[in-house]
């Protein structure tokens, strides 16, 4: 594979030329440099040595042994995605074509569950939950999954939180109950050892089950052990509609009593009746910033979230996993009963199917081929086909896909959106897989923000809607993101650090990705430099696969020789 990389590298890249006294292995020459701090571009010259940043100034093109003129086009670090659900599709096609053509050279994993620790018992379950995709399952911990992807190949950085419904899944499987005390401590047991090999932090995710079943004092037990270890708590929080307010309290007195930095996926306030609530959030937060709290949050820019048809009833009757809550679905006084708690607002759980309404939940992932004809349609649609109401009808498909079904919902105003893309403390998470427009892939739609996500941030809210300067979103996609997980050499372009860098036209990048068909790249992407090599080049992939696994700092390994 490096070797036909390295040939597509030579004919892509006209006019290169080595110098007698070579010294850098590229000079990428002439661009306006965001060096992800968010100051005023400048135009330069960028040296990349090996796998570093080498050199940033005015550089003699003979000293290089392959130059690139990027005259009038943005150089910046690469594009760190704080929320990836890439975990599967890279192992299925490490080349991460949807976010490399966008310029993310770092995939971060872990929105409450994690590809490890796993016991047998999830590995089987991980085994029968695949579709036409299949793969084995090698590893045990999170640590030996990354390095997993590493050595079979991928072309962005990988790194993850250890999820809290993971370890939980591990030693309580999906019971309604609190841990034991012995449980607790193996629990934590398993977050520290996740840290010991890198882990980021700790990710959790409220609104689903067995997650919801998580009392706060359980997740500050975790967090305190991650915090010896200085990771960061990172959350789906337990409500972003009628309890948002009540929810970003509860992040807070995590990190309070963990003494660790906290982070909100997807800040966003859910349901119509919720949106004036966004501001109130906004408030909340820099509340807790100001008395010295480090609470940060990221978000994807569109007015629709996705997720599965789970996140449409009650936690309850999914306690026991997959085959017992489909089981209950089937039963009809629990079916009854199971319908009348969607149909009724209600604080005590996230209901997503109220709050977008039938009409603004569009099904989009199916296990089951035979429901693949209704991709694209709403459940409102498909409801009055079925002569049913849209309650039965979310159960059934449930029952009949052998899955939760995957669904958008559109639950954002745009107004809302806009206003945290603009906040300074706020970075970027797609929320979705790396995926191409080819192979298993088309088997299913998706939500547009697994193609888009980053180049609409630029593009729509940068260039043409000026709701945020480009230095301040590059700051936002890079530096910030980095100094937030405490990463080493990553997210700036400084001479030592890692040679993650992108060079984009700016009156050209732009997302294609619709609801309608979200399987499109985003253009305007020229070149996309992992860890010094070229895995995309003018425009095109190259092939190359050079990712790495990218730790956090709780790892035992830092003793070894590193970058200050």
């Amino acid at each position: 594979m490096r070797k036909t990389a390295l040939i597509l590298v030579g004919l892509l890249f006209h006019g290169v030329a080595a110098g007698a006294d070579a010294r850098f292995d590229w000079v990428i020459r002439s661009g306006l440099i965001y060096d992800g701090n968010g100051a005023a571009p400048y135009v330069a010259d960028l040296a990349i040595e090996g796998d570093r940043i080498a050199l940033i100034g005015r550089i003699d093109p003979a000293r290089a042994r392959r130059v690139i003129d990027v005259g009038g086009l943005a150089v910046a670090p690469g594009f760190i995605n704080m929320l990836s659900w890439a975990t599967q599709s890279l192992i299925i096609d490490g080349r991460s074509q949807g976010d490399i053509r966008q310029g993310v050279t770092l995939e971060v994993f872990g929105e409450g569950r994690s590809m490890g620790p796993l016991n047998a018992s999830m590995k089987q379950e991980m085994l029968a939950r695949q579709d036409e995709a299949k793969f084995d399952i090698p590893w045990t911990t999170l640590g030996e999954y990354l390095e997993h992807l590493e050595r079979k190949g991928v072309s962005p950085n990988v790194a993850s939180f250890v999820g809290a419904t993971t370890v939980r899944v591990h030693e309580l499987g999906y019971a309604d109950r609190a841990p034991s005390a012995e449980e607790l401590a193996r629990m934590q047991g398993l977050v520290r050892d996740a840290m010991a090999e890198g882990a980021l932090g700790v990710g959790s995710s409220l609104i689903y089950a067995p997650a919801f079943y998580a009392q706060t004092s359980e997740l500050s037990a975790l967090m305190q052990v991650a915090a010896e270890h200085g990771g960061m708590y990172v959350s789906h929080l337990r409500s972003e509609g009628n309890r948002l307010l009540e929810s970003i309290d509860e992040l807070v007195a995590i990190a309070e009593a963990s003494g660790a930095p906290a982070e909100i996926y997807h800040l966003k306030a859910s349901g119509a009746p919720n949106w004036p609530k966004f501001d109130a959030a906004v408030a909340r937060i820099e509340a807790a910033r100001a008395r010295g709290l480090r609470i940060t949050a990221n978000m994807y820019a569109y007015p629709a979230g996705s997720t599965g048809l789970d996140a449409a009833m009650p936690p309850w009757v999914q306690e026991g996993g997959y085959d017992a809550w489909a089981a209950r679905l089937q039963d009809p006084q629990i079916r009854a009963q199971v319908a009348r708690e969607m149909a009724t607002p209600t604080d005590d759980w996230e209901n997503l199917l109220l709050a977008a309404g039938a009409e603004g939940v569009l099904l989009v992932g199916f296990r089951n081929p035979e429901l693949r004809i209704h991709t694209g349609r709403s459940l409102a649609e498909v409801a009055e086909e079925r002569g049913a109401s849209p309650f039965e009808t979310a159960m059934d498909l449930v029952v009949e896909d052998g899955s939760r079904v995957q669904a958008i919902y559109f639950l954002m105003s745009e107004e809302n959106v806009a206003k945290g893309i603009a906040l300074p403390w706020v970075s970027f998470g797609s929320d979705a897989r790396s995926m191409a427009t080819e192979g298993v892939f088309l088997n299913t739609s998706t939500h547009p923000r697994a193609y888009g996500n980053f180049a609409r941030v630029l593009g729509k809210y940068v260039r043409d809607e000026a709701a945020l300067s480009m230095q301040a979103a590059i700051r936002k996609l890079t530096k910030l993101p980095a100094t937030n997980l405490r990463l080493r050499g990553r997210g700036e372009l400084k001479p030592g650090h890692y040679a993650d860098v992108v060079v984009f036209d700016p009156e050209r990048i732009q997302d294609h990705a619709t609801f309608a068909e979200p399987h499109q790249y985003a253009t305007g992407m020229v070149h996309v430099f992992v860890n010094g090599e070229p895995v995309l080049a003018n425009g095109e992939h190259t092939g190359a696969l050079p990712g790495r696994v990218v730790r956090g700092p709780g790892w035992t390994g830092w003793q070894r020789p590193a970058l200050d």
